[in-house]
């Protein structure tokens, strides 16, 4: 499981939006082997005045992905590499933060995670 959320400015990324998921949806599958119907995306666009970051500049671009525990450093190291390779963005511009929870911590379907029987590997 991930959930992705991305934060950028309304005015560069807004009608983008397809283009950057595709993107980590496709890095996703390829580094960790998340099935491809398992897209879970939010986009929080901000006007420029909402998303201070003096030392950026406006295609700054946050991709946070938020998953189970349990993959290696070197999994983690993978998608980094991948999506930075992958996406054709000044490598400057674009930061990415993994946070990882234990499946306990997740409702998912009614029940919490832990219970899930997964369609794929977490420990990767």
């Amino acid at each position: 499981m991930a959930q992705v959320k991305i934060y950028g400015r309304r005015d560069v990324w807004a009608g983008r939006q397809r283009e950057v998921s595709d993107l980590l949806q496709a890095c996703l599958v390829s580094a960790w082997g998340l099935p491809e119907d398992k897209r879970f995306h939010r986009f929080l666009l901000l006007d420029a005045e909402d998303f201070v970051c003096p030392l950026r500049g406006e295609n700054y671009l946050v991709i946070e992905v938020v998953c189970f525990t349990g993959r290696t450093d070197d999994a983690k190291r993978a998608l980094i590499r991948e999506i930075y390779e992958k996406s054709g963005y000044d490598p400057e511009d674009v930061e990415i933060v993994i946070i990882e929870m234990p499946k306990v911590n997740w409702g998912v379907r009614g029940v919490p995670a832990e219970e899930l029987a997964l369609g794929y590997k977490v420990e990767v």
